[in-house]
């Protein structure tokens, strides 16, 4: 049996399906060592916004979506997740509708567990990387690199198949000029 050749026409597994399996059997695996580690209500997408905290210290929502590389939306839920689970604590800033999160002590004292987590987990992509073809830690950066230089989306407008399918360009430009 062969494997699906994904990211292309006549695939069954698309590109972003496979990608999101490995982030999501990743993101299993380290949540089950952060359970082990006595941590069960906390989740590995938590540690990055933890570790920004913990470097730039209490900051508004758009300052950890800027230090950790994700939109604003993405940040907000995440630390309104953290915040039910008691891990941040989020305070009015000088503009009102600004919104500074805050660690909580709760979230201080799992410090040392999550910071071992981070560089076993660390060490664990770096020997995976030594099985792969292209190092997981050179790859996703190029990718999102190339992202932005180039977003998907115009990727796919300016794509071979897009552009013999002049169809399908042209739904997708009438898309952008309705509304």
């Amino acid at each position: 049996m062969t494997e699906p050749r994904t990211g292309t026409a006549d695939s069954l597994v698309g590109l972003g399906t496979l990608l999101r399996h490995v982030l999501d059997e990743m993101d299993d695996d380290i949540g089950t060592v952060l359970a082990d580690l006595g941590t069960p209500e906390y989740r590995p997408r938590f540690s990055p916004i933890v570790r920004a905290l913990v470097a730039l210290g209490p900051v508004p929502i758009s300052e950890v979506a800027r230090a950790i590389a994700v939109t604003h939306s993405a940040a907000s839920q995440t630390v309104t997740q953290m915040a039910s689970r008691g891990f941040v604590e989020l305070r009015p800033g000088e503009d009102a509708r600004q919104r500074v999160v805050h660690l909580t002590d709760k979230a201080r004292a799992l410090l040392p567990k999550i910071e071992s987590e981070w560089a076993a987990t660390a060490s664990a992509a770096a020997e995976m990387d030594d099985e792969l073809p292209f190092p997981l830690s050179e790859l996703v950066p190029a990718i999102a690199a190339a992202l932005s230089r180039r977003p998907f989306r115009q990727r796919i407008v300016e794509s071979a198949w897009a552009k013999a399918h002049p169809d399908f360009t042209a739904a997708l430009a009438a898309a952008r000029h309705v509304g």
